[in-house]
C-alpha cells in the first residue's frame, strides 16, 4: 500500500460542516421539533456563549473528522485496499461516515436518551443530524485526500 498522506484542509472543511448543516437541522428543518423534545427554551438558547459554544463545536467536530479520515482510507481486501483511486468516491466516504454515524452516535444518543428518559423523536432528530453530518464529513474526506 502506498504511503497515504493526511489532508488537513478537508479535516478542517469538514469539521466546519457540521456547523451548517446544523444550522440547516436544528433551524428551518427541525429546529421547533427539537426545541420542544429537548426542552430548549428561546430565553435558554440566548444565554448561550457562542465563541465558547461553537469554537468547542468545531473541536469536537474536527476530532471526529480525524477518526473518520482512518475509517475511510484504510482497510478493505489486500487486493484492492481503501484508499486506491476505486474508493476515493464522495459516494465511498459517505457510506462510511453513514455507517460510523448509525454504530456510534446513534447507540451513545440513544443510551444518553434513555437514562434522560427523553423521547425517541429527539433520539431520531440527534441521531439523524450526526448520520447524516458524519456521511457528509467523511464523503468530503475521502474525496478530497
Amino acid at each position: 500500500m502506498e504511503e497515504m498522506n493526511i489532508n488537513w484542509l478537508a479535516l478542517v472543511a469538514a469539521a466546519i460542516l457540521p456547523l451548517v448543516t446544523g444550522f440547516l437541522w436544528y433551524g428551518p428543518l427541525f429546529g421547533k421539533a427539537w426545541m420542544k423534545e429537548s426542552g430548549m427554551t428561546e430565553e435558554k438558547a440566548k444565554q448561550m456563549n457562542p465563541a465558547k459554544t461553537y469554537g468547542l463545536a468545531v473541536i469536537m467536530a474536527f476530532l471526529i473528522a480525524f477518526a473518520l479520515w482512518p475509517e475511510v482510507m484504510i482497510g478493505g481486501a489486500p487486493t484492492d485496499p481503501h484508499g486506491t483511486e476505486a474508493y476515493m468516491t464522495f459516494k465511498h466516504g459517505a457510506f462510511h461516515g453513514a455507517l460510523m454515524g448509525f454504530l456510534i452516535a446513534l447507540p451513545v444518543l440513544a443510551t444518553n436518551a434513555l437514562f434522560e428518559q427523553k423521547t425517541f423523536k429527539y433520539v431520531a432528530i440527534n441521531a439523524g443530524y450526526w448520520i447524516v453530518t458524519m456521511a457528509l464529513m467523511a464523503g468530503i474526506i475521502n474525496v478530497w485526500t
